[in-house]
């Protein structure tokens, strides 16, 4: 008889530990589905961080940056130079990258003052060095400068991004 009675209370030992361990088991598998479906949300959801800007009106909006506009001056910069008592010639094509269409007419009604800007700017530069890759670079980082800054007087804005050369030879 006493084999029976630790035979019973083995069992129900046992049918407790089975218990306790499906309770267990069922409980991570829960919390996994939970965890599992707020991942998914962070994901797929992207109306969160929209409700909180909403929330918060103090918070600051990250500005959406606007499409280029590529605005090609007109007509062509050509500038003569004398180097080593030779006529040289330099023939460029500018356009403007801007975003804004106030820009885009501002450099309408302006394009004959950049134009001399730009033409006095390339006349005023030495030869030789607009050879090389680092001259022609420091030639359109000058030009840049010389645009936004005529514009700045003008409508109180640089409104130019890049100045680009799309064409640019040198005889």
């Amino acid at each position: 008889m006493a084999e029976d009675a630790n035979e019973q209370t083995g069992n129900s030992g046992g049918g407790k530990k089975k218990l306790i361990m499906m309770i267990v088991i069922g409980l991570v598998l829960i919390g996994l589905s939970v965890g599992g479906t707020l991942l998914a949300l962070k994901f797929v959801g992207g109306d969160e961080p929209a409700a909180t800007a909403e929330a918060e009106p103090d918070a600051p909006v990250e500005e959406v940056k606007k499409p280029a506009i590529y605005y090609p001056l007109k007509p062509t910069i050509i500038v003569n130079f004398s180097a080593r008592g030779r006529q040289r010639f330099l023939q460029a094509e500018v356009s403007l990258m801007v975003r804004e269409e106030d820009v885009v007419a501002a450099i309408e009604e302006h394009g004959t003052m950049l134009q001399h800007g730009l033409l006095m700017l390339f006349s005023g530069q030495d030869y030789g060095e607009l050879q090389t890759d680092e001259g022609k670079e420091l030639l359109r980082q000058m030009a840049l400068e010389e645009v936004q800054r005529m514009l700045e007087q003008e409508i109180g804005k640089p409104g130019v991004e890049q100045v680009l050369f799309t064409n640019f030879v040198m005889q």
